[in-house]
């Protein structure tokens, strides 16, 4: 009776109104954003005890970020926990609410019963395992509390088992964005044929206020006449729209030209062409040009004898932020190039082993800074070039490719992202690739590290995440978006026409 008798104390705090709710905290919660504890309002948060033992199983993963975090929980804890007194009472949150860590006394006593109890048994009969176990600890909290109890995991299958029995069950839904119809990729706005004749004339309009009410700083949008005449636009605030400033191609020295083939391609290279906007994201499905667009116009900013960046570092998470490569044999780049393929693909595609018809090189001065990279850099692609063009395009047997002198140059990079805490990152062009699959936590980490001088382009498709812990809409990505939407140094671009082929248009749209 006395351990009986001690586990109903643990949560003797929990208030008991008819506006009050119990959460139950799962594991992966507390992981996924140690600070939830703070962000249930004025309600009771109950954390079972088997939440504890998976903690400590996950805190010895040193290079990890789930480590990380189970750590920053450990001390949350402590702090909010300091005794035992505290630790079998429970404790006031500062938001108003209360925590508690709860024992389940069904399960320290095989042989009482209870109509949850036997139910759990009965669906769920292996109590060894953890889920099960922190199912059964919410079902006490239901049966001795009066306030809807319900579990918070984001293990949809703990879900689904927890709605089993009878459990009400939710996923964490404080960073998750608004959940909105579908928007078109940019808006429309109309305006007279006049007006918009003076908008080409002088390269910016200043549009109503009914117009500009809902538009949000560098939102993109295209102004359309009456008679059809179109022209894309960027919006600047005060309800002035400007004129794009794209080059017509961009061009590494040595490669071929590219050019944007639709309106939302305009749109996301004068995103990152603009130097005054420091973060970009990028939605779009495969095939629609991210990849491409995004690393052509990084080398052709980075390759300028003006160019305020050193070099472009490119990156995409492995597996998931934090993971361990070293089973992977090799250096850095050989053990990330199966990961950042793509990229090579699309280096291969700008600076191709066989030149152009009329490949012209810089040569003019470059700052001192950068000028041995960028001579050495240069100077190497045009040997390599010349090389391929003197055995009829076909390069001979171990000779570089054009696009790898920029690597062994270092004008570009590959980052790991396991190693970028700590890391303070200055005038580099940074690609984050497969934003989607990263948390909001590890999108902060990566744009925290980009100091001054420097660029962060995140891309990546929302609707293809193998992240089993984030989704649409909770993901780094479309957060960071939703986030940073409307700051003056953030802009956003969404792709939805495929440029890669009919075939891959179709596979994109229909399988």
């Amino acid at each position: 009776m006395e351990n009986l008798r001690g586990a109903t104390a643990s949560i003797s705090r929990i208030r008991v109104t008819a506006k009050v709710k119990t959460f139950v905290l799962d594991t992966n919660v507390l992981i996924h954003d140690p600070q939830s504890i703070y962000n249930f309002q004025e309600n009771n948060l109950v954390i079972p005890v088997e939440v504890l033992e998976e903690l400590d199983a996950i805190k010895t993963e040193q290079s990890t970020e789930r480590g990380r975090n189970a750590r920053r929980v450990h001390r949350i804890l402590q702090e909010l926990l300091p005794d035992t007194r505290s630790m079998l009472e429970g404790v006031e949150l500062p938001n108003g609410g209360t925590l508690s860590v709860i024992i389940n006394s069904y399960l320290m006593e095989p042989n009482r019963r209870s109509p949850a109890m036997d139910r759990l048994r009965a669906v769920l009969p292996d109590l060894t395992k953890k889920d099960n176990r922190i199912i059964a600890s919410a079902l006490f909290v239901q049966e001795q509390f009066p306030p809807p109890t319900i579990l918070v995991t984001k293990d949809v299958n703990v879900q689904l088992k927890a709605r089993a029995v009878g459990l009400e069950s939710q996923d964490y839904l404080n960073d998750k964005v608004p959940e909105d119809v579908e928007e078109a990729s940019y808006r429309e706005i109309g305006l007279s044929i006049y007006e918009l004749q003076r908008f080409c004339s002088e390269g910016k309009f200043e549009l109503d206020t009914k117009s500009a009410k809902h538009l949000y700083l560098n939102e993109y949008v295209l102004l359309r006449s009456d008679e059809g005449k179109t022209m894309p636009a960027r919006y600047f605030g005060d309800g002035m729209v400007h004129r794009l400033k794209i080059p017509e191609y961009v061009k590494a020295p040595g490669g071929i030209p590219i050019r944007a083939r639709n309106l939302e391609q305009q749109f996301l290279m004068d995103a990152v062409l603009d130097d005054s906007v420091h973060m970009v994201t990028c939605f779009g499905k495969a095939g629609t040009g991210k990849t491409l667009l995004t690393t052509a116009c990084a080398l052709y900013q980075t390759l300028d004898e003006n160019s305020r960046y050193d070099g472009v570092s490119i990156s995409r998470p492995v597996i998931s932020l934090g993971k361990d490569i070293g089973f992977l044999p090799g250096t850095l780049d050989e053990k990330m190039k199966p990961w950042l393929q793509p990229y090579y693909d699309a280096l291969e595609v700008l600076i191709p082993s066989k030149p152009p018809k009329e490949p012209q090189f810089a040569s003019k001065k470059v700052s001192k800074k950068k000028h041995w990279k960028r001579e050495d850099a240069m100077v190497s692609m045009s040997s390599s070039q010349a090389s391929n063009g003197s055995h009829g395009g076909h390069p001979p047997t171990g000779l570089v490719k054009p696009y790898e002198r920029l690597l062994k140059s270092g004008l570009v990079e590959i980052e790991a992202l396991c190693f970028i805490r700590g890391r303070s990152i200055a005038r580099r062009f940074f690609i984050l690739d497969e934003a989607q699959q990263l948390t909001p936590h590890e999108v902060k980490t990566v744009i925290t590290r980009i100091s001054e001088g420097s660029k962060i382009i995140l891309i990546g498709d929302p609707a293809q995440i193998d992240n089993p812990y984030v989704d649409s809409r909770s993901n780094g990505l479309v957060y960071c978006h939703n986030r940073m939407k409307g700051q003056s140094v953030a802009a956003h671009v969404t792709l939805k026409k495929g440029e890669r082929s009919k075939l891959a248009e179709l596979a994109a749209d229909l399988l």
